[in-house]
């Protein structure tokens, strides 16, 4: 039986048992004790860490901690919930509804509604947008996606004559990755350049200029990028009186994923609840891997002392995901961490097989070994779908894919063309822009040269006299195409004036707008029929947003993940083998997982090891990949691998040694896997000298 919660009230009764008058009694005790902080017949109004171990339940916590502060008075129109995701919100939403209806007797569709549930950016915009007079900005802005973005940077980069430098300027996508990087993590280019961008440092001062132009560019064009929601936002917290108000209307703070935050998001919690009051994040230090993305572990590392009164610590240990033995050699990774919230995670499942540890010659050994175990899995009953090859880094499966494709083992690589990125998608989000917020060059450049006869000439003479126009829809319908777009026009001008008049209606006016694009389709891509199921798809998708403005911010936020092409899953195979990086494997669990590559400059990478920081960040990745897994974990350990374009050697082989973070004690935690070796091509059954010294090398790795 399991102890009662200090903070929870006598009323709720202490049994694991499942009861109908409990909706908690299913979560371990220290579960209900975050589900229970601050609820309880003494006022605790400390801020709340849960440190949640990976597999230890999480969102089910988080869930129910919402849960209990509606049935306990809360108003789900006072609670912020802050995610990295718009479907993480949408699935806290409805497990927190399943609760309180269960609870309160209402049907399921009766869920309480959680008006302020999503991400960072998101929920930023929409404050931006009710505040915008405070901050000098007009509340019909549009955002610029990461590929717009990049767009507008190198049109300045180009307006400034950096694209003609004799020496070799940063292209644009690395340029807006450097301005990023310093607005995020709030440090200064210098640092940044030194520290990330070495090769860049002589052109610290263009790009001072650059970075300069390119805010006074997005200023004038009434245009903000992901970047500038956090730093606005931020901005407004920075103001007593705007930080006072935000912070009023919200009676609890909730953020899911805190340690992938970065330092603006850190200093947007502070500024709304300066004491903490209200305040509950979850998170884990030890998978807090996207420090290229700005995110900082030591928000979640310092969030105890952070606010104006000390925070409580609540650890989830319990682990529902992996067997024992896969866990204790996670925990042995971690446990050489330089700096965490220590925890050692203990499984809720009995038995199972320890990891295996293999060592293979090569990398071609690696992809032999590993399709082999991939298809005994498979005959022992294991999907293909439920086993997961992850890798440092995406050039790693090279080898694996080869030899996947020559035995026809169907595969689904993680990546591929996102939503966002798909031409006839940005065309016709364009159109809907460029009514928007006219002031968008961006959009209006590419709409407008969609029209058969108008080049960049005409769309720049169009869009500089609507910038001079009291009224840019007058500017539209006294242009004088030119003769080969004279046919054309007309139906654009009408377009434009009906998304712009005030009595437009959402989503009737992308209905037009999508009428208007069907007619272009078919003359601007060979494959218009594939891509009007992504069309279609975008039209039902705005069924489901209330406004124009609020559909163009949450789709830009959190697009879909991709297109209805062949980049998604295959096909024509129901069943197929999952390849991932480990960071796109985050969040994700499967029965069977093989690492590759477990050598030291892989993991860690040799790009990764001038800093400690760097190092430790490294060592996290290693153990999200470990805790992936559920029943079977192969750890892969090649005595060498194939480097491509390494200086002026060319491709090679190097020879590798087993990753720093597998330590010679962990060895023991392990079944040690040496496959017997291939024999060389053209002499079967006899070892060449290479093939025998490789095999002398593996087998040194365990004496």
């Amino acid at each position: 039986m399991l102890a009662r919660p200090p903070d929870s009230p006598a009323s709720v009764p202490s049994s694991s048992a499942h009861r109908t008058d409990d909706p908690f009694a299913h979560l371990n005790e220290a579960q209900r004790d975050a589900v229970w902080h601050g609820l309880g017949p003494t006022p605790d109004t400390r801020p709340l860490l849960i440190v949640a171990g990976a597999g230890t339940g999480k969102t089910a916590t988080l869930a129910h901690r919402v849960a209990n502060l509606v049935l306990h008075g809360a108003d789900p129109q006072r609670i912020l919930l802050l995610t990295f995701s718009r479907r993480a919100a949408q699935e806290l939403e409805r497990r927190v509804g399943t609760v309180v209806a269960r609870v309160l007797g209402l049907g399921l569709t009766q869920p309480p509604a959680l008006p302020w549930a999503g991400t960072f950016h998101a929920i930023g915009a929409r404050l931006l947008r009710e505040h915008a007079a405070s901050l000098d900005l007009d509340e019909s802005f549009t955002i610029h996606d990461r590929g717009d973005a990049e767009d507008l940077l190198g049109l300045v980069r180009h307006d400034l004559g950096l694209s003609t430098t004799r020496n070799r300027f940063p292209q644009k996508g690395t340029c807006l990755s450097i301005y990023s990087r310093t607005v995020n993590g709030q440090q200064p280019l210098s640092e940044v350049l030194h520290k990330l961008y070495p090769w860049c440092v002589q052109w610290e001062d263009e790009l001072r200029q650059l970075f300069g132009a390119y805010v006074e560019a997005k200023q004038s064009q009434n245009v903000l990028d992901y970047d500038d929601l956090l730093l606005f936002w931020s901005e407004m917290m920075a103001e007593p009186q705007l930080a006072a108000e935000v912070g009023a209307r919200f009676d609890h703070v909730l953020v899911d994923e805190y340690q992938d935050t970065n330092r603006l998001q850190a200093a947007v919690l502070l500024g709304l609840k300066p004491e903490g009051t209200g305040v509950t994040v979850v998170g884990d230090d030890a998978q807090s891997i996207y420090g290229f993305r700005g995110a900082t572990v030591r928000n979640i590392l310092d969030f105890p002392a952070a606010f104006t009164q000390p925070a409580r610590r609540i650890t989830l240990e319990r682990n529902y995901r992996s067997t024992q033995p896969l866990l204790d050699v996670s925990n042995a990774v971690i446990a050489q961490a330089a700096e965490r919230h220590a925890k050692t995670l203990v499984a809720d499942r009995a038995g199972g097989g320890r990891p295996q540890l293999v060592t293979v010659a090569d990398d071609a050994s690696q992809a032999r070994w590993v399709a082999d175990r991939v298809l005994e899995h498979r005959e022992g009953g294991i999907a293909l779908t439920q086993q997961a090859v992850l890798f440092r880094t995406a050039s790693h499966s090279a080898a694996l894919e080869l030899e996947l494709a020559r035995r026809n083992i169907p595969f689904v690589k993680f990546g591929g063309l996102k939503f966002l990125e798909a031409a006839h998608v940005k065309d016709l989000l364009a159109v809907l822009r460029f009514a928007q917020n006219p002031r968008g060059r961006m959009a209006g450049f590419r709409v407008l040269q969609l029209i058969p006869g108008i080049g960049p000439a005409h769309a720049t003479r169009l869009l500089d006299a609507m910038d001079s126009a009291a009224e840019p829809l007058e500017a539209v319908r006294a242009f004088q195409p030119p003769p080969a777009a004279a046919g054309d026009w007309p139906a654009f001008a009408a377009l434009y004036g009906q998304l712009r008049t005030p009595q437009a209606v959402w989503p009737a006016d992308l209905a037009q707008a999508h009428a208007w694009y069907r007619a272009h389709l078919a003359r601007l891509y060979d494959d218009a029929p594939s891509r009007q199921a992504d069309l279609d798809n975008l039209e039902r998708l705005a069924a489901s947003h209330g406004s124009r403005d609020r559909f163009l911010a949450e789709l830009t936020l959190d697009p879909p993940e991709a297109t209805s092409g062949p980049s998604g899953a295959p096909l024509r195979d129901e069943d197929y083998l999952i390849l991932s990086t480990i960071h796109s494997a985050k969040g994700q669990e499967w029965t069977s997982v093989h690492v590759l590559n477990a050598v030291d400059g892989c993991i860690p990478s040799d790009l990764a090891t001038g800093q400690q920081d760097d190092i430790e960040e490294e060592r996290r990745l290693l153990y999200v990949a470990l805790t992936r897994a559920r029943d079977h974990l192969q750890v892969l350990v090649p005595a060498r691998f194939y480097i491509t374009q390494q200086g002026a050697g060319g491709d090679r082989h190097l020879y590798a040694s087993r990753s720093r973070f597998v330590s010679d004690a962990m060895v023991p935690s392990f079944d040690c896997v040496l496959p017997p070796q291939a024999p060389p091509q053209g002499r079967a059954g006899t070892a060449s000298s290479v093939q025998i010294r490789v095999r002398e090398k593996a087998r040194a790795a365990w004496r």
